[in-house]
């Protein structure tokens, strides 16, 4: 009876142990890195692998030409970066954090080519189901 008890014992720490672990959510994919790195790929190499996932559903993009502002959806811009797939860009790409904290984070993706320069300012905010990237704000130089 005592060995029977033990074992039950264990099994049942074994399961508890089993379901906390389930629900602690250790995913590199969720977090700014990872989102930033996955959308400088998109932009610049044409790579859209996980792109989809690290996008918000309302996440915008704006690009403000001389002084019109252009504005496109997640799937709009999607489309654009499927019809592009695979296709590099000759240009170089920096990196700079703008300003982060708990809850949202504005890099700048610098993209500079021969002639101009495209600055993108990407806000990443933790939605609770990870970070996601809710607005992009392109200008060009």
């Amino acid at each position: 009876m005592k060995s029977l008890k033990s074992i039950v014992l264990g099994l049942a720490l074994l399961v508890v142990c089993g379901a906390a672990k389930a629900n602690n959510i250790n995913d590199n994919k969720l977090t700014p890195n990872y989102a930033i790195n996955t959308f400088v790929d998109a932009m610049t190499r044409g790579k859209l692998a996980g792109l989809n996932n690290v996008l918000d559903k309302t996440a915008e993009f704006n690009i403000l030409r001389d002084k019109t502002v252009l504005s496109f959806s997640k799937n709009q811009m999607l489309e654009f970066l499927n019809s592009n797939k695979n296709i590099e860009q000759i240009c170089t790409t920096s990196t700079s954090i703008v300003e982060s904290n708990a809850n949202v984070t504005i890099v700048k993706v610098a993209m500079k080519y021969d002639d101009f320069v495209r600055n993108n300012y990407v806000t990443i905010a933790n939605t609770g189901n990870g970070w996601k990237i809710t607005n992009v704000y392109s200008v060009f130089k």
